[in-house]
């Protein structure tokens, strides 16, 4: 198992976490076994949404004893009333849900307290200006959460929650169908067939900006929907017109900037080692770049996806990492200083570019590399 820091917290996080719905309805047992399972392969997080409070029970009890070399990423606004799951704002019912999910964790701290479900900009301004923020805050000063998130579907309210400096981690959906849709405060939108109807032409330009825009500023993204609830593995559900391996979505996922982590969701131990195979994949069973150039109703043509087809350079420039930081640039318009240290950093930088070409030759979306190499010479000064 790799593990990779979130964003600018302490946390050392597996690249493949757990989500929480298979866990629904199973037994003590069930529970305990799956767990051990997943702790035996190296998983040391999980995230924490739902309040069902028989799996928040089992769930606690099976992870006790080993509780501080595990990470929970756990939903404060996320209630359990009259027998079902609740999303509120009404701080009393939060307070309620938080010390309940404490007790059959049986935990006094959560590391990650994660603001449930923001998606609308109504509900944005709701929660960070009124009781929620201020509750989240004064839990992080008595140490039952570590650092405070927040869970959207929306890139645009996302982007407010970053750039507020409120939040340490964003819990996003992140995969190659839902990153060209645009900014919808209607989460059924990224499900719906006639989104896809259309041919469509590279990311969504706030998408990306939120990426790199966590990127810049440290906040560490854990990724949920990366299978679009397994519509992605059908060649019949994708909305890309053709099917993807569960290798290439995890992949495509996990070379976002920012991100560190992608809760998987499982329901059996099969399902489970499915996963967990993605951490001895071959380099040729992760890449989705040929995938992706391919896709009947997808084009991401002279966009760079990052997927590394430039390598090797003759002049052994890291061609993928010198135009994530141009990216960078541009998105912010300046040259922020941890870019500009980072940059600084690499052994060879883009002004050693001979203008050759044969990185572009294997570019499998045509994108213009040698004027990004120009304009990153430019931009950083070598």
């Amino acid at each position: 198992m790799k593990y990779r820091r979130l964003g600018k917290t302490e946390l050392q996080i597996s690249e493949i976490g757990l989500g929480c719905e298979g866990f629904i309805g199973k037994t003590e047992e069930e529970t305990n076994l799956l767990i051990d399972a997943a702790i035996a392969a190296g998983i040391n997080c999980m995230d924490l949404y739902s309040p069902d409070p028989e799996m928040r029970g089992h769930i606690g009890t099976a992870i006790a004893k080993r509780r501080e070399q595990f990470i929970y990423q756990a939903h404060l606004c996320s209630v359990w009333k009259n027998g079902q799951y609740k999303r509120t704002r009404k701080l009393q019912e939060v307070k309620e849900g938080f010390q309940d999910l404490l007790l059959r964790l049986q935990t006094d701290y959560v590391d990650i307290g994660m603001i449930h479900y923001v998606d609308s900009e109504q509900d944005w301004q709701e929660v960070c200006s009124g009781d929620v923020v201020k509750y989240a805050k004064e839990l992080k000063r008595q140490g039952k959460i570590r650092y405070i998130g927040m869970s959207s579907h929306n890139p645009d309210v996302s982007l407010k929650a970053v750039n507020s400096g409120l939040i340490d981690v964003l819990m996003f959906s992140v995969n190659p169908c839902y990153d060209l849709l645009p900014a919808t405060e209607d989460i059924d939108i990224l499900f719906k067939e006639e989104s896809y109807e259309k041919p469509l032409l590279n990311m969504d330009p706030q998408r990306e900006l939120l990426y790199e825009t966590c990127q810049r500023l440290g906040v560490g993204i854990t990724v949920m929907k990366v299978f679009g609830g397994g519509d992605l593995l059908d060649e019949e559900l994708s909305p890309a017109g053709k099917a993807l391996t569960s290798f290439q979505c995890l992949h495509y996922a996990l070379t976002r900037p920012a991100v560190a982590s992608i809760m998987v969701g499982v329901h059996t131990k099969e399902e489970l080692n499915a996963s967990l195979a993605y951490e001895q994949a071959t380099d040729e069973q992760k890449d989705y770049a040929m995938a992706f150039a391919t896709l009947p109703k997808i084009s991401w043509s002279g966009h760079c996806m990052y997927c590394g087809h430039c390598a090797p350079c003759p002049k052994k420039i890291d061609i993928a990492t010198v135009i994530k930081f141009l990216n960078l640039v541009k998105a912010q318009k300046q040259i922020p200083e941890t870019v500009r240290e980072h940059y600084s950093s690499l052994e060879h930088k883009a002004g050693e570019c001979i203008q050759c070409g044969v990185c572009e030759s294997r570019c499998p979306f045509d994108v213009k590399i040698t004027q990004n190499m120009q304009l990153a010479k430019q931009v950083f000064g070598n």
